[in-house]
């Protein structure tokens, strides 16, 4: 074990300055053939650590290695199982418990013993050792030696100390004055025992020769007590005299403290009743301006705002603890109560008279701006009564309920005053609607000069539906529309429908946000959420002269954001009830006019509803129009259908020729008006879908007319309108209908290049019915130049039926083909000569087609057609110029 200790000092410990006091060989409990060693080490340097490390022997080779530490500090208990008998078993209480068996209990007691004294050396640390025997544990070590550890390892090197460069020297020279303390240490030894020993005697001599001068030292110090006990006498009287001193200056002092205080409370008092008269004194003008101040003229409002403003900082002063109790408090607070209430009284009588007087004033002029179609304008009003917003938001925070009854008469006496003017401006709008005024008075029965119309909305609706647009009833449909041409009877009449109704909406939105601002001006509501609010005066609770509330804080207001937007809205909402009502039935009367004319409210609706939200979103001009627009969408939405459905519904004649449908002129008709309704419109998403589903529904329209055609080809019918719509979306350039215009222009080519073949089957019918017999022989396997061998299709067969084709048969089936294609086609399109054309071409293909037939399967028998190709444009030439 020795060996392995020395080892473990050199190759692990001494290369990290620590020092190996204690060593056990161990193995875990349980577990065998996997011995290591516990180590119970010291650093060299200070402060010491001690700790416990575990080490093992390497796998790979001899030499051994650190594997893990503790800290000494960290041990907690030792358990050493069994006290009286021999165990080798033991237990280290780290942060958890490791559980060892020791080689030999008489190591297992050692390592212990050692970890036992260097807890009592350096740490002092109360650690448990448990079942462990009382001779291992030295509790009796005198407190003045040095313990032992490990066998005196620790204490020896304690006790050594090395020579310094002094004694080294010192002791060099004495060995060289002595020549033999090297060769013979004992007469080295010996000669300095003679020399201490003669050291000694004179130590000696020196003490006594020093005894007469202590004994003077001892005298003097007897001398010196002496006068320190006459000077403690003296102090003591000096003391005595303080004394009285001191307890006169304590009175003195005591006086002062008394002044002081009585000082200080002078002061508070004086303060206290210097804020009480700052505070709690409204003078003798807010008074009287309070009491009986002029709330027409504008200084006395002014007047009355200083003083209301005065009077509110009296009342919501926070008073301080013990104000409430004064008397004077008491009497000012009940008479700050009074006059509130007095100027409250006076202020709502005056306001509620200034509200049923202008509504009074207001009306009287209404039949002015009814005559002129424009809405009054009541920014006098509003002028004269925004004096009061400031003593309405006084009246708002200290007396809710007289403020809430004065909101309510505003609402009542504007309500019907606008009920009045909006009624009468409307009626007036219908009557433009319709017509002139002077025809609107004799089909209407107007009366009056102040332009009023006899019997209620509904009446007038069917009025001017059966009076005034009989003629446009019915051209509204796209049937109509591409019988006749869009007069300018009817542009006239639409383009004043779209003034009137925009100068509605124009008169409209000025008046609702004037009057919004209004409100929320006068009354003192807050619109937007974003700022935030002022805080409003506290209310005073007790009108009796009692305690006054405190300020409400700031959460509450914010809280009452919502509610006051939301009151803002209920009084336009009851200010203004009848807008919707009114707008609703005028685009009602406009979709009776003429269904066409919800294109323009469209476009007019969505515009001035993104301008309200632009302005304000939750504005109750902006909720009312956004309404209004789903109204409107409604209506044009059935347009679009109505439209449809007369498409679906459509019968042509069995006799008559079909030409371009009503129905697809219509549709031509209807886009540019559209789009030229839609040319300044933000959005135009509405529009795009209506053409998608108008123009799906014109194509499978136009199939469905051409397969029930009899007396037009079906061809033709689908050559002819294609190539319309083709054209339109061509000329119209509609984004959202370009795929539908390549379909057009698919089906019209296919339509046209089906109906040209058909129709060239005729004028050469033996030929081409030969030539087919041909092809079927050929494509049976019959080789091309063993045609002619063929009974049915030899030479002689093919010059016949050649002969029976001369140029003068060719060019009269030609001008047959010609008129029957002239009786089959519109005029409209004029697409004869491009029919005409394509004939020609497919023409000039069969006979190219007819002489290729013959080179292959007739080679050298000279055989040629009756004509040229030469002749052949010439036939096609002069039948065109003929016709």
């Amino acid at each position: 074990m020795t060996a392995i200790k020395h080892a473990l000092q050199r190759d692990i410990f001494t290369p990290n300055d620590e020092r190996l006091l204690g060593i056990v060989n161990v193995c875990k409990a349980g577990k065998k053939k996997k011995n290591c060693f516990l180590c119970a080490t010291v650093t060299t340097e200070r402060p010491v650590q001690v700790k416990v490390v575990k080490v093992k022997k390497s796998d790979k080779g001899d030499f051994y290695k650190r594997q893990q530490t503790w800290e000494l500090r960290d041990l907690t208990e030792v358990d050493a199982k069994d006290a009286s008998k021999e165990n080798p078993e033991f237990d280290l209480h780290f942060e958890k418990v490791y559980r060892w068996v020791a080689s030999s209990t008489a190591e297992k007691n050692s390592f212990i013993s050692c970890i036992w004294k260097l807890n009592q050396r350096y740490l002092r640390k109360k650690v448990e050792f448990v079942n462990v025997s009382s001779q291992l544990l030295e509790e009796s070590v005198p407190s003045g030696e040095s313990q032992s550890v490990a066998g005196g390892d620790e204490d020896a090197l304690d006790d050594y100390q090395e020579l310094s460069t002094r004694e080294e020297q010192d002791i060099e020279g004495m060995m060289e004055m002595c020549e033999y303390a090297v060769s013979n240490a004992e007469a080295f030894a010996e000669q300095l025992s003679r020399e201490l020993q003669v050291l000694d005697g004179a130590n000696i001599q020196s003490i006594m020769a020093s005894e007469k001068q202590v004994n003077i030292l001892m005298q003097l110090l007897d001398e010196a007590l002496g006068e320190v006990d006459t000077i403690e006498g003296k102090l003591s009287s000096y003391e005595e005299m303080l004394q009285s001193v001191k307890e006169q200056m304590d009175q003195i002092s005591q006086s002062n403290r008394l002044i002081q205080i009585s000082n200080t409370n002078n002061v508070k008092l004086l303060d206290e009743i210097q804020f009480l008269v700052n505070y709690m004194d409204l003078s003798k003008g807010h008074i009287r301006a309070l009491q009986e101040g002029d709330l027409t003229s504008p200084k006395g409002i002014e007047a009355c705002i200083n003083a209301s403003e005065a009077l509110s900082q009296c009342m919501n002063v926070a008073l301080r603890p013990g104000h409430d109790k004064l008397m004077a408090v008491t009497q000012q607070q009940l008479l700050f109560a009074e006059l509130r209430d007095t100027f409250a009284r006076r202020l709502t009588n005056h306001l509620n008279n200034v509200f049923v007087h202008q509504g009074h004033d207001q009306s009287s002029t209404l039949s002015q701006h009814t005559a002129e179609m424009s809405l009054p304008k009541h920014s006098p009003l509003h002028r004269d009564l925004l004096r009061y917003s400031k003593l309405m938001e006084w009246l708002k925070n200290t007396h809710r309920e007289k403020y809430e009854g004065l909101s309510r008469t505003y609402v009542d006496y504007m309500s019907r005053l606008y009920e009045r003017e909006i009624k009468d401006f409307f009626e007036v709008a219908k009557i433009k609607m319709a017509g002139t005024t002077k025809e609107a008075k004799g089909k209407f029965g107007l009366h009056g000069s102040s332009g009023k119309l006899t019997g209620s909305t509904s009446s007038l609706n069917k009025l001017t539906v059966q009076g005034a647009n009989s003629r446009r009833s019915q051209s509204s449909s796209l049937l109509d529309m591409g019988n006749m041409s869009a007069s300018d009877l009817d542009v006239a009449d639409r383009t004043k429908f779209d003034k009137i109704f925009e100068q509605v909406l124009s008169e409209l939105e000025p008046l609702c946000l004037a009057e919004q601002d209004f409100i929320s001006k006068f009354f003192k509501l807050q619109q937007h959420p974003t700022v935030t609010p002022p805080l409003a005066l506290p209310e005073t609770e007790d009108t009796d002269g009692g305690t006054q509330s405190r300020i409400p804080p700031q959460a509450e207001h914010r809280q009452s954001l919502s509610s006051e937007k939301d009151l803002v809205r209920l009084m336009m909402n009851k200010i203004f009830q009848s807008i919707e009502t009114e707008l609703n039935s005028l685009i009602a009367l406009g979709d009776k006019i003429d269904s066409f004319n919800s294109l323009y409210m469209l476009v007019k609706m969505s515009h001035h509803v993104w301008t309200a939200e632009n302005v304000d979103p939750a504005s109750y001009l902006s909720t009312t129009l956004g309404n209004v627009l789903v109204t409107v969408k409604r209506n044009f939405d059935k347009c679009i259908s109505g439209q449809i459905r007369q498409m679906e519904e459509v019968k042509i004649s069995k006799k008559s020729k079909v030409g371009i449908l009503l129905f697809v002129a219509g549709f031509e008709e209807f886009a540019e008006l559209a789009e030229t309704i839609f040319r300044v419109a933000e959005r135009r998403g509405d529009l795009d879908k209506a053409y998608v589903k108008l123009i799906r529904a014109v194509f499978m329209n136009v199939e469905k007319v051409a397969n029930e055609s009899q007396k037009t080809p079906r061809d033709v019918v689908m050559m002819e309108n294609f190539h319309h719509i083709f054209s339109t979306l061509s000329r119209l350039k509609i984004s959202c209908l370009e795929a539908e215009r390549r379909e057009a222009k698919h089906k019209y080519t296919d339509h046209l290049q089906s109906y040209v073949i058909n129709s060239l089957g005729q004028p050469l019918e033996k030929l081409n019915h030969f030539f087919e017999g041909v092809e079927a022989r050929v494509a049976q396997g019959v080789r091309e130049e063993e045609v002619s061998y063929q009974l049915a299709f030899n030479k002689q067969e093919l010059r016949k039926v050649i002969k029976e084709y001369p140029g003068k048969e060719v060019k009269k089936g030609l001008d047959n083909l010609y008129k029957k294609v002239d009786k089959h086609l519109c005029e409209e399109e004029s697409l004869l000569q491009v029919v005409w054309h394509s004939m020609q071409d497919e023409f000039i293909r069969q006979y190219k087609h007819f002489e290729d037939l013959i080179g292959r399967c007739y080679p050298g028998s000279g055989i040629t057609m009756e004509f040229t190709i030469g002749d052949m444009l010439e036939y096609f030439s002069s039948i065109a110029q003929s016709h």
